[in-house]
């Protein structure tokens, strides 16, 4: 949920009880936990953002908490940081919380320590997630928490929406009553984004439940001068042990305390929880345990497997509160019948005997017994399920149930994934629907960012505010950006919903995405006689024959209603641009027919205005005459009753992929991931590079479209391309024998070359058309203003003919990198770029600089690039973006953590520096059997600066491979290892200004001071882009953001003087759109620099709030209003006596207003606030003019007044 507007919606919730509401869990926990405290210290982490995003929101509006107080939400600069804060707020006497996940969790488990140590009360709010290992995930697991059992923190678990809500309360009251510091935790994703019906406890309620007098003691506990003590001792042999023993006490009452908080919350509201919860016969013998989400699928499967059978005497275990484990409750819950218990944990912890609940459960089972507490130890398997969010259903719950009837069951077993290297996988029924049959399940397809997961999240708020009728949502995406494929599953029905799984056999199936249906079963989980809703470019009359075989199969044989409708067309006639979501969503409540026509119609004009009324009246009056014109465009087609398709679904990958690409990358292309075997997946995270060629997502209406008699060549549309889909080709006319006739080609414009010929092409399947190219263009027709030698065209007509076009392309010769001069933009689109297609955003600002540094230096670079968007887009599996080149040489690239980058690229260069010193060092001895001039030769390239001198080493080190294989001698073989390292490597740190500015600066800083060869490319779009747009030290001055939704009140950290001061680092801030040239001879100077060197990379971004087809010309206002200076500082430049700071762009022609009030970021302030708005505005107008001038003077200085420097300093 958007969180302005869910602080809108829950505006009135604040002031009024509400009995019943849909809203997903984060916001039911963030209702809770921002009235009962009084300081919120915040970081950025998916899945746990929204709770922060929430709270600062409210904290903007003024609401206020039980105390009467607006809380104070403060965003640190890392999640360690955070924690600090929390403690320190503790320290003094303030009811604090947090929010955070998985690697979050991970850097505050220091001060978690000490806050529990020292008996600390607070709630720590957490969407439990994975953790880091060889690959990443922001899906949810339990692996975070688990991570953190040994903290101290007491550990609270919900399984549901409702859950997350309640518990959220009847942690604050048991952490004051307890001191026992807890997390509360929801799973990640499946329970923090689920939407579902949520009673919400009333004001009077939470205060009931809130002890004044415990809150009056927490306060007392807090330091003070008038009664100082000291804290955080550091202590010896002789007393640290007990100390670390006298807290023992409130670890034994803990559980007691969280049960009378539970007893206390069911007087108040009803709702009764308990921390151990048993389902299921008194005599049951057979149980399965479980926490979080995971428990709820367990107890619905046991329910429905009882009334199947009751002879079968199944039950369910939920473990509520893990730390401190309920020993007492756990034994009185489950029946003393039980012979066996199988345990589900959702974590993995390499190495161990068994995991961390099922060693849990062993353990207090062999006490009791040995104890004499229990009679009988039954038999006690553990299995692990569910990681990164991977789907429990009940088919797999079965399994796990079925497992401890058998005689011999698996110990150590994993259900939900087929592993056949360690066989430890159960088999289970994937179409197992234990369901009511009034629930109406409903699947939608569409693309991320087109608008479909908004509406479906509308409609799931419409359909549960129908008196008796309940609603479920949750949204199925991967974490590539915009553009990505995602499934909305939605449910309704006359009871509560409590299936936290996916839907797999659904009454209603839309497909957003015409091409989705030659990339995956888009049918498969469509019920016999179902609804299918089709947002096609073809009528009623001609869609049957451009359905592929296996669609049309499924229609017939499913006897399926087909409707179709041409979204786009409609959406594009009513001013929509390409967002077809209310249209589709008013088809959707036709056809569902769950509301009468005219009422739904209203509910969903109620729901554009809810969505867009802050976005300007005519936004809203645009989306009403999409909705009125929608049922026109719909038409229902009648269903032949045979196939008559020749053509099958095409395959995802070529059948002459690598293997790799075949078993693995093509699979989750197509929807298969999971059922890909255990034996075919990488062992240490190793992935191939460049499988983005394979994906073709075809995900844009409209492409660009060359007119060659326009175009003069100039290149300024290829280095602006965000995703590296125009390539210019130069060749000779002869090379255009064989093509095809309608191949484009034009006179090369380059005098001497009479016979050269030039080619633009589009690669169409992947491009975004996002338009950036366009608005690039210089060429304008000189008859008709709005015609440039590029122009938007609809793709459909022209796609086979580009798909020929594009093979031809790829047969033609490639110029040599030797002859292009990389100097200017003009010759650069001539290079291969080695980084293409990448899953950003259209029209994304980050990508054209990555694409930029491929190509003049991707066949020697190595790349240490920080968590965020840079990372996910490139990075995101099946997809990877970097690539080598038709030689093998390619990008290497890694990502580690988010705050570690900057170490882990000085890793990078120092071992790389220490490898080839050991290379050089083994030439020597080995000179009389490789030869004394091969050796010389390859001790003087190391500097290989340039494309001739980077061949000729490669030759050279070729050569001594050849030579050291027939050497038989031990130094040969070590020669050999590290031989590659003779050639330099160009290390690169890449990042976005969340890591340069916040959580990672420490460590930049640090590396930009040791003085090494490191080139650091900070991608700066002022937010943390990646997380959806939060705050950091980058974000401008009156800018509004998440974590600063009443507006950024200081300017923005100005890194690039910082890193001047040291006066040895090559500093240069840029903008491709303001002035592509500087942007490409600051890389350039940068990675001679032999030293480190800094880049800032004016980035645009969708979270600016702009048309992001003119995001280039956004960049060039910065830099015009004097926001964005361009300039560069090179070391070198003392050496010749000179000024090393050079300024490049001029002084300031617009106003700061005429650049920022084109974005939303800046202009909803102006709205919602016009005075602080105002007030920030000349604030920041006032800091530009205060830098350009200190930039100015900086620029004006004589060179000598730079010298001497302090490297050439003699005594």
């Amino acid at each position: 949920m958007n969180a302005a507007r869910a602080a809108r919606n829950l505006e009135h919730s604040m002031t009024t009880p509400i009995s019943l509401q849909t809203m997903d869990g984060n916001t039911a926990v963030t209702w809770i936990a921002y009235r009962v405290n009084e300081v919120c210290a915040i970081y950025p982490i998916t899945p746990s953002s929204v709770m922060a995003e929430l709270a600062d929101t409210w904290s903007a509006q003024g609401l206020r908490n039980l105390w009467g107080q607006v809380p104070v939400v403060q965003e640190m600069q890392a999640e360690g940081g955070a924690a600090g804060c929390v403690h320190g707020a503790l320290q003094s006497g303030a009811l604090t919380t947090t929010f955070t996940a998985s690697q979050g969790l991970m850097l505050m488990l220091p001060n978690m320590y000490k806050i529990a140590g020292e008996l600390t009360s607070t709630v720590f709010h957490v969407a439990a997630r994975a953790l880091a290992s060889a690959a990443s995930s922001i899906f949810g697991d339990h692996q975070d928490i688990m991570a953190a059992r040994g903290t101290g923190f007491a550990i609270l678990g919900a399984s549901s929406v409702q859950e997350g809500h309640d518990l959220a309360l009847i942690a604050q009251a048991a952490t004051l009553a307890g001191r026992v510091p807890i997390i509360h935790y929801t799973d990640g994703f499946r329970t923090s984004h689920e939407y579902n019906g949520v009673a919400l406890v009333p004001d009077e309620q939470i205060r009931a439940m809130i002890d004044e007098g415990l809150v009056h003691e927490h306060r007392l506990r807090a330091l003070s001068p008038e009664h100082p003590v000291i804290r955080g001792t550091w202590q010896n042999p002789d007393t640290y042990f007990q100390a670390r023993e006298a807290g023992n006490p409130f670890y034994a009452r803990m559980p007691g305390v969280v049960q009378q908080a539970m007893e206390r919350f069911a007087e108040l509201t009803g709702r009764r929880y308990s921390v151990v919860r048993y389902d299921g016969p008194l005599d049951a013998e057979r149980v399965v345990v479980a926490m979080g989400s995971g428990a709820e699928v367990v107890r619905e499967t046991a329910a429905w497997l009882n009334a199947q059978d009751p002879k079968q005497k199944v039950g369910a275990l939920q473990i509520l509160l893990y730390r401190p484990f309920p020993v007492d409750a756990f034994l009185a819950a489950l029946p003393a019948s039980v012979r066996a218990v199988a345990v589900l944990d959702r974590t993995k912890e390499p190495g161990a005997p068994m995991e961390p609940l099922h060693a849990d459960v062993v353990g207090v089972l062999a006490q009791a017994v040995a104890s004499g507490r229990r009679a009988i130890m039954p038999r006690v398997i553990g299995g692990r399920y569910g990681l990164s969010s991977k789907d429990f259903h009940p088919g797999m719950a079965k399994a796990v149930f079925d497992e401890t009837a058998r005689d011999a069951p698996r110990e150590g077993f994993t259900v939900g994934i087929v592993d056949d290297v360690g066989h430890t996988s159960l088999d289970y029924d994937a179409a197992l629907d234990i369901e009511p049959a009034s629930t109406v399940r409903c699947l939608f397809y569409g693309l991320g960012a087109d608008g479909t997961v908004g509406a479906n999240k509308n409609s799931v708020k419409i359909l549960s505010d129908i008196p008796g009728r309940y609603a479920q949502a949750y949204f199925d995406y991967d974490s590539h950006k915009s553009g990505a494929e995602t499934t909305s599953h939605l449910r309704f029905g006359d009871r509560p919903i409590a299936a936290p799984y996916l839907i797999r056999d659904a009454h209603f199936v839309a497909c957003h995405k015409f091409d989705f249906l030659r990339r995956l079963d888009v049918l498969g989980k469509a019920r016999q006689g179902g609804t299918f809703l089709l947002n096609s470019p073809y009528g009623a009359d001609e869609v049957w024959d451009h359905l592929p075989r296996e669609v049309q199969q499924t229609l017939i044989e499913r006897k399926l209603k087909f409707w179709v409708i041409d979204a786009s067309d409609v959406a594009m006639r009513a001013g929509l641009g390409m967002r077809t979501n209310t249209i589709l969503q008013t088809c959707f409540f036709h056809l569902a027919q769950v509301l009468p026509p005219d009422e739904a119609i209203a509910q969903i004009k109620h729901a554009i205005e809810k969505t867009y009324g802050g976005k300007g009246r005519s936004l809203v009056q645009l989306n009403f005459a999409a909705v009125d014109a929608a049922l026109a465009g719909l038409h229902e087609v009648r269903v032949p009753d045979r196939v008559s398709a020749r053509n099958p679904i095409p395959p995802i990958v070529p059948a002459d992929a690598p293997l790799f690409v075949r078993r693995i990358t093509g699979e989750i292309m197509a929807g298969r991931g999971n059922a890909i075997p255990v034996s075919h997946m990488p062992v240490d995270g190793t992935f191939l590079a460049g499988t983005t060629r394979y994906e073709k997502r075809n995900i844009a209406v409209e492409v660009p479209i060359w007119d060659a008699e326009l175009c003069f060549q100039c290149g300024q549309c290829s280095i602006v391309c965000p995703h590296a889909v125009i390539r210019s080709a130069s060749y000779d006319a002869k090379a255009l024998e064989g093509a095809p006739s309608t191949f484009p080609s034009a006179p090369a414009n380059a005098r001497g070359y009479p016979d050269a010929r030039f080619t633009l092409q589009f690669y169409v399947e992947d491009c975004t058309g996002c338009g950036v190219c366009v608005e690039a263009c210089p060429a304008i027709s000189p008859t008709d203003p709005k015609h440039r030698a590029i122009n938007m065209g609809e793709k459909l007509p022209i796609l086979e003919r580009e798909r020929a076009h594009l093979a031809f392309f790829e047969t033609l010769p490639k110029v040599e990198r030797a002859h292009v001069n990389m100097a200017n933009v003009r010759g650069v689109q001539f290079l291969e770029p080695l980084f293409e297609f990448s899953g950003a955003c259209a029209g994304c600002g980050e990508t054209p600089y990555l694409k930029l540094i491929s190509q003049l230096f991707g066949d020697h670079m190595q790349v240490a690039n920080a968590t965020g968007c840079s990372a996910i887009y490139a990075a995101n599996t099946p997809a990877h973006a970097w690539r080598a080149n038709a030689d093998g040489r390619g990008v290497a690239w890694a990502n580690s953590l988010f705050e570690d980058n900057a170490e882990f690229g000085l890793g990078y260069r120092l071992a790389i520096d220490q490898q080839s010193a050991l290379a050089r060092s083994l030439l020597a001895p080995l000179a009389d059997a490789i030869g004394t001039d091969l050796v010389d030769a390859l001790l003087g390239g190391a500097q290989q600066q340039g494309e001739a001198a980077l061949a000729a080493q490669r030759g050279r080190v070729a050569l001594l491979r050849q030579r050291l294989a027939g050497i038989e001698r031990p130094e040969a073989r070590s020669l050999e290892a590290v031989a590659d390292f003779l050639v330099r490597r160009s290390v690169w740190i890449i990042g976005g200004d969340g890591w340069a500015y916040d959580i990672g600066y420490g460590g930049l800083d640090h590396v930009l001071a040791q003085g090494r060869d490191v080139n650091v490319l900070v991608l700066d779009t002022e937010v943390y882009s990646n997380t959806g747009g939060q705050s950091s030290k980058a974000t401008p001055l009156g800018a509004s953001a998440k974590f600063a939704a009443a507006g950024k009140r200081v300017p923005r950290k100005d890194f690039a003087m910082q890193a001047i001061t040291y006066g040895n680092v090559y500093v240069a801030q840029i903008s491709m759109g303001a002035n592509a040239e500087q942007a490409l001879i600051a890389l350039r100077e940068a990675e001679s620099y032999p030293g480190p060197s800094l880049i800032l990379a004016y980035s645009q971004c969708i979270a600016h709030g702009i048309d992001m087809r003119t995001g280039m010309k956004q960049g060039a206002r910065a830099v015009a209003s004097g926001y964005w200076p361009l300039f560069r500082f090179d070391p070198r430049m003392r050496k010749a006596g000179l000024n090393p700071f050079r300024l490049d762009s001029t002084r300031p022609r617009i106003t700061l207003k005429e650049y920022a009030y084109r974005e939303l970021r800046y202009s909803s302030l102006q709205r919602t606030n016009p005075e602080s708005a105002a007030e920030m505005l000349a604030q920041a107008q006032a800091s530009v003019d205060e830098r350009y001038r200190m930039y100015e003077d900086f620029a004006a200085r004589d060179g000598t007044r730079f010298l001497p420097h302090w490297e050439d300093a003699k005594s």
